[in-house]
């Protein structure tokens, strides 16, 4: 099988589909590896990595898709490379096809794209263990992310997280209590932070609360959401639905009874946001200030970690890399229930239920 590796194009990626180490296993089974040039510089592998793994290095981004039977990436294709998309292809990615333009899913559907969403792989238990190792990474960055935030020479309140002796921490609101969420709760915690935690799921705050005694564990409806946010110094949006847009849980009104110069980040924005007055921005950009607020709404906050990240990342899709790669997209879909799940579309057909909802819609 052709397998092609092309460098990311989405602004700030610094992640690359595949590790040399991964090129290796595939070229010592008998496969070619087509890796665009530099397509794994921002995590540390050189293409002279790349050659030494038996990898070939390409030197165009269209000629690392049209030589692919099976293209593997990160994030979501660009408009152009939307355009060399090669009919019958597998092309694995986070697509995140519930937010995204509807040009995308009708170019799949029109060339018979079999779209892996990496978001969408889930195990017969309900974890999500491809988006689990980016969710933990964005978690983990959020609290230093508002850190610098909160400081009066980037627009904040001028406040330290951790407090010092006699005056108190930062307080920080966390909408949800999965993977970002939890992990979140940590690194804010463990800055000092005074941290409240709040979730639908009351299974989940149970294990919340035993796992972070420190937090305060709430329920989260409109009337917990509006409590909380007048008095947060900085809130994080951590909800995931998954196959679907991400809910609206704080809307315009409570954003503009929070205090003056607070932080919102929305970590959910890959999937529209949870934050009404959320848009996404970029690394070069990260943030905007709307009704008075501090908002940060990166989608690829892990893109600026590309090596911690690849790696993190690689750890959970070379399995699935490795199953297409032996037995062909289609068996390896009928072979591997986890696999079947991430499927968005099938050789030019909707399989995630909501998508096919909305496509009808």
């Amino acid at each position: 099988m052709y397998i092609g590796i092309p460098r990311e194009r989405q602004p700030e990626e610094h992640r690359v589909g595949l590790t040399p180490a991964g090129v290796e296993l595939l070229s010592a089974g008998g496969h070619r590896c087509c890796v665009e040039a530099g397509a794994g510089i921002g995590a540390g592998f050189s293409d002279e990595d790349y050659a030494r793994a038996g990898g070939q290095i390409v030197y165009s981004g269209e000629e690392a898709y049209g030589r692919a039977d099976l293209v593997v990436k990160v994030a979501r294709p660009t408009a152009a490379e939307l355009g060399w998309l090669r009919a019958g292809q597998t092309v694995m990615a986070f697509w995140h096809l519930a937010s995204a333009s509807a040009d995308n899913l009708e170019t799949l559907l029109r060339q018979n794209i079999t779209a892996v969403a990496y978001e969408l792989v889930q195990a017969d238990d309900g974890a999500l263990p491809v988006l689990r190792t980016m969710s933990q990474i964005a978690g983990r960055m959020s609290a230093n992310i508002a850190a610098g935030l909160l400081r009066n020479d980037r627009g904040g309140k001028g406040i330290l997280l951790g407090g010092v002796p006699g005056v108190p921490p930062a307080e920080v609101v966390i909408l949800g209590a999965g993977e970002v969420g939890t992990n979140a709760a940590r690194a804010f915690l463990g800055l000092g932070a005074s941290v409240y935690l709040l979730d639908r799921d009351l299974g989940r705050l149970v294990q919340a609360a035993e796992r972070f005694p420190q937090a305060v564990t709430m329920v989260s409806h409109a009337f917990n959401v509006r409590k909380v946010a007048r008095f947060a110094d900085v809130l994080v949006g951590a909800i995931l639905v998954p196959r679907q847009r991400a809910p609206v849980v704080v809307p315009t009104d409570v954003v503009a009874e929070m205090r003056p110069r607070s932080v919102i980040l929305d970590i959910a924005i890959d999937q529209g946001g949870c934050v009404e007055t959320s848009r996404p921005t970029t690394h070069h950009a990260p943030t905007y200030v709307a009704e008075n607020v501090i908002h940060y709404c990166v989608p690829n906050m892990p893109g600026v970690l590309g090596r911690t990240a690849t790696h993190a990342l690689n750890n959970a899709t070379w399995p699935l890399v490795q199953l297409i790669a032996l037995l062909g997209a289609e068996a390896a879909i009928e072979r591997s229930p986890l696999l079947a799940r991430g499927v968005a579309t099938l050789a030019g057909r909707v399989t995630s239920p909501r998508l096919e909802m909305e496509q009808q819609a």
